[in-house]
């Protein structure tokens, strides 16, 4: 089953959901409602080898400086 992001329409409240068929919407986990959008979902691939992208920064958050973002 996939898991999909929504954001509801009516109350803002940001949720996931697991849903066996990607056509029907899911209901909002704080007011029920049905009037939901799946939002843009990002997601990772882990690997061996070299990165797929030369970005600046520490790594994986981007942030300038090593320990600006949480990661080592």
């Amino acid at each position: 089953m996939p898991l999909f992001e929504y954001v509801c329409i009516d109350c803002g409240a940001e949720f996931e959901k697991l849903v066996t068929a990607s056509t029907t919407p899911a209901p909002c986990a704080a007011c029920a409602s049905v009037n939901v959008e799946k939002k843009l979902s990002v997601f990772a691939v882990a690997g061996g080898g070299e990165p797929a992208f030369d970005a600046p920064g520490c790594g994986a958050c981007g942030a300038d400086e090593p320990g600006t973002c949480g990661m080592p």
